[in-house]
Formats: structure tokens, sequence, C-alpha cells
């Protein structure tokens, strides 16, 4: 499955439009790091727990976002964009979005 945020891939012709297909997670934080922040804050430094923890949520929301896009036979998704919001007091949600196409060869 190819991921880009390009609108096209050169050499490569778009022969379907399969619609918009996304991917979300919503995560807490974690009281561990909430301490470790707190001392960073204090001291200055980048928030590795943070850094972490929106890594492996962009993970999560890629993977279901391909996941759905397989679903209806895409081979590709592009124009893929991210963003992000905060759902409560120390959750927030990753949302990742894009358009799914069948490519071939041009």
């Amino acid at each position: 499955m190819l991921i880009s945020n390009m609108e096209i891939v050169p050499g490569k012709t778009i022969v379907r439009h399969m619609g918009m297909v996304q991917g979300s997670t919503v995560r807490a934080k974690h009281v561990g790091r909430d301490i470790m922040a707190g001392f960073k804050n204090v001291f200055g430094g980048e928030l590795k727990g943070y850094t972490e923890l929106l890594s492996e949520s962009r993970d999560e929301a890629l993977q279901r976002l391909t996941e759905q896009a397989t679903a209806i036979g895409a081979n590709a998704v592009l124009n893929v964009r991210f963003s992000t919001s905060s759902i409560a007091a120390g959750a927030s949600e990753i949302f990742v979005y894009g358009t799914a196409v069948i490519l071939e060869d041009a």
C-alpha cells in the first residue's frame, strides 16, 4: 500500500477513485510520563515520553487508514493529512485521512 501526501504519483496513473479513508486513535496521558514532563517543564528538554506517545498514536492511526483502504480494494492513499485535537482533559485524538485510489503504471 502506497501512502503519500502528494496528490499524484510520478509515473503512475490513477485509474479509479475509491473515496476518502481515515484512521484515528484517542490516547490519554500516562501518570509516569506526566510526572517526568513536569520535571522537564522546570529544567527544559524534550518530553520523550510524549514524543513516543505521539509516534505510537500516528502509527496506529495510519494502520487503521491502511486497513480501511485495503478493505475497499485500493492500492494507494494519496493526499494524506494528519490532524490532532483535544478530546478531554489529558486525552487527545490523532486523525489521519486521505483519498483511496487504484494506481497503475503510466
